[in-house]
């Protein structure tokens, strides 16, 4: 089973983010022997893959047909408490029909089913008009701040643009081929100080209570309806976080009061609309404050059209099953490719045990995730 033994040798790999632990120099051997032209665009200590076999054999040149990308991450998030876990997370385990190890759902078995993929479409097409590539980074559960960004960095400013991407993040829910993401919501936080006048609580004439001054402005916020979604996106939706305000004392109006929110938002709002009406609220209101922004992420969608409809129709001659789109969750590596990717979904298995102890993925499901991969990227070969 090619699938289990490549899974098996990644997650052996303890790539605790954003330490590699050699997962990359592992693939590339395996893609080199493919014809893939190997690159290493590592910054800021993280390890970043770019591996492209081109049309024709030429690394670098330009493809006749198109270029078909499958992009994921080698790292993985910490382990949490050893003895909790039924084996050792970095000993990948098969036990009553599972593989059990670390980052075995998220995301070491959708590169191997990918890699897999990959092979077996060469031996039987050799995809000679079309260029096939990987994009891989130590960093996505990390800050990722120099990893998938710094590899589509490189890629924009030598106009090496990607016609179609899968991201394997693990996108099922029940079965295998029951979900992909062709789309996610955009992240824009902020932290608001709204300021006032400090002193005694006894002498309401000389403080200004700034938690009474932002009050009505907080519940104008939470009840604004920013959005009414579209097709694919629900509406935008705002959260706070956290506030705080006070020195410790029963007795003090504070002097300040700092509150933190949070945006989700869809392609039916832009980051200018959505801060322009928050601060035009609070101006409103009379409120004497500074903000800051953070833009966490950019919303991408992927409207139905080739992709869409070449996995959806590999997940059904696979799994017989019907898949649906969802643009629901948090955020992936997909927000930075989509910048020079016009068409990218996410898809892999299922997604129950990410992130926990025990960690898993059936091992009835690695072999159909390979070949939903391979039916994919062979629907989007240009002849």
């Amino acid at each position: 089973m090619p699938v289990l033994e490549k899974a098996r040798a990644l997650i052996a790999r303890p790539s605790v983010t954003p330490d590699d632990a050699g997962c990359l120099d592992l693939i590339a051997s395996w893609l080199i022997r493919l014809g893939f032209h190997i690159e290493r665009i590592d910054a800021g200590g993280v390890s970043n893959l770019w591996a492209r076999r081109d049309a024709g054999g030429k690394p670098g040149g330009k493809p006749a047909g198109r270029l078909i990308c499958f992009a994921g991450h080698t790292d993985v998030v910490p382990t949490g408490p050893l003895e909790q876990w039924t084996s050792p997370p970095f000993e990948p385990t098969v036990r009553d029909g599972w593989l059990y190890g670390r980052g075995a759902a998220d995301m070491k078995s959708s590169i191997a089913a990918a890699i897999v993929a990959m092979e077996r479409l060469i031996a039987r097409r050799g995809v000679s008009a079309n260029s096939l590539a990987l994009l891989l980074t130590s960093d996505e559960e990390g800050d990722a701040v120099d990893g998938t960004v710094r590899v589509v960095e490189a890629l924009k400013a030598r106009n090496e643009i990607i016609d179609f991407c899968i991201v394997g993040e693990p996108t099922c829910v029940d079965r295998l081929g029951d979900t992909m993401k062709n789309g996610r919501r955009g992240s824009l936080s902020a932290t608001l100080r709204v300021k006032g006048v400090q002193g005694h609580v006894a002498y309401p004439h000389l403080v200004k209570n700034p938690v009474h001054l932002a009050a009505p402005a907080l519940a104008e916020l939470a009840a604004t309806t920013w959005d009414a979604g579209n097709d694919y996106f629900p509406p935008t939706s705002f959260q706070i976080s956290n506030a705080h305000a006070g020195t410790g004392a029963g007795n003090v109006v504070p002097g300040s009061f700092e509150i933190m929110f949070n945006f989700r938002f869809s392609t039916a709002s832009t980051v200018d609309s959505l801060q322009s009406r928050v601060h035009a609220l609070l101006d409103r209101h009379g409120l004497e404050y500074e903000i800051a922004w953070t833009l966490g992420a950019k919303p991408f969608l992927t409207p139905r059209g080739e992709l869409c409809d070449a996995l959806s129709a590999a997940a059904a001659a696979v799994t017989g099953g019907a898949i649906e789109l969802s643009t629901t969750g948090g955020t992936s590596d997909g927000r930075f490719i989509a910048d020079i990717c016009p068409q990218l979904v996410e898809f892999g298995p299922t997604n129950a045990s990410i992130h926990k102890v025990d960690e898993r993925i059936a091992v009835a499901d690695l072999e159909p995730l390979a070949r939903i991969y391979e039916l994919t990227f062979e629907g989007l070969l240009s002849e």
